[in-house]
């Protein structure tokens, strides 16, 4: 393990703001962006330490832009398929992917990854 490189903090997007309903089916992307700015501003709340926050997204929130603090990814394909190629690549680092998805939860963890649920970004 990398223990010098910051925790790589992955969000599925699509999941964690389809956890509460709250219209974000209204406007995706806007929905995306509303994550990606609270994420800029808070980080993971409860971590300490250095993290690279990277937000996937997919669909209609294609196409958000990055900002200081969060790298958005838009997914060509499968939001969870683009995780598991993020997790994958970052092998020797510490990964820690956000998402409720069980099957995409069971396929980070096999590459190594630990998993929380929305909750932990959630404001």
């Amino acid at each position: 393990m990398d223990h010098d490189s910051p925790l790589l903090v992955i969000v599925d997007a699509a999941n964690v703001v389809g956890s509460v309903p709250d219209g974000w089916w209204r406007d995706r992307r806007g929905a995306a962006e509303r994550l990606r700015d609270r994420l800029a501003a808070e980080g993971l709340p409860g971590r300490s330490g250095a993290e690279e926050i990277v937000l996937v997204v997919e669909g209609a929130a294609r196409g958000v832009a990055s900002v200081p603090g969060v790298r958005v990814e838009s997914a060509p394909g499968s939001g969870d398929d683009h995780i598991v190629g993020l997790v994958a690549a970052a092998g020797g680092r510490s990964r820690l992917v956000v998402t409720a998805d069980r099957e995409l939860r069971a396929r980070v963890t096999e590459l190594g990854a630990e998993v929380t649920g929305p909750r932990a970004v959630r404001g």
